[in-house]
């Protein structure tokens, strides 16, 4: 926010867009999931809610002005950035024993790489390292992931319920 780091408006905007896609994600999962997962959920929601309004009254009662908000805000985004970018490690680690990418899809690999070279390349421009840091660590995490992809892929034993259809194995194949 302005009041956090000034000059920020194209992340607030693009992050405020991804807030909305995530609520339609949620609205969606809520209408047909059934109660104990609805109920896992609402607590992760609502222990996150209570974390962000601490965030925020922290961060306007105890710290004045923009930069040691920026750098209380930013050591956090970068420390939830690294934690985001990692979670495919025991994946790759499984990609890695089994000699199988059955459990690592190749779209979210993709999405993982693109997200963090086009984060990396604007905080790059801007030199704003609590963009710069994790996003350089998300797209190298997402070339490894793609590298897995592309020397494991012909030794994947897909079964019938795992096996791409003939459109998918010919686009994987364009794309690596």
């Amino acid at each position: 926010m302005p009041f956090v780091h000034p000059d920020s408006l194209l992340v607030v905007t693009i992050n405020g867009i991804g807030l909305f896609i995530e609520f339609s994600y949620i609205i969606v999962f809520f209408i047909y999931s059934d109660g104990p997962k609805r109920k896992k959920i609402s607590i992760f929601l609502g222990v996150e809610i209570i974390l962000f309004a601490i965030l925020v009254f922290v961060t306007l009662t105890f710290l004045h002005g923009t930069k040691n908000r920026s750098m209380l805000v930013g050591i956090l985004a970068v420390i939830m950035n690294v934690a985001m970018y990692a979670s495919p490690l025991t994946v790759m680690r499984r990609v890695i024993s089994t000699k199988s990418v059955k459990f690592m899809p190749f779209y979210l690999s993709l999405a993982n790489f693109c997200n963090g070279g086009i984060w990396f390349a604007y905080a790059f421009l801007k030199f704003d390292p609590y963009i710069l840091i994790p996003n350089g660590l998300g797209t190298l995490s997402g070339a490894i992931q793609l590298i897995l992809y592309a020397k494991y892929y012909k030794t994947t034993n897909w079964d019938d319920e795992g096996k791409p259809n003939e459109i998918e194995l010919q686009r994987n194949a364009d794309t690596v």
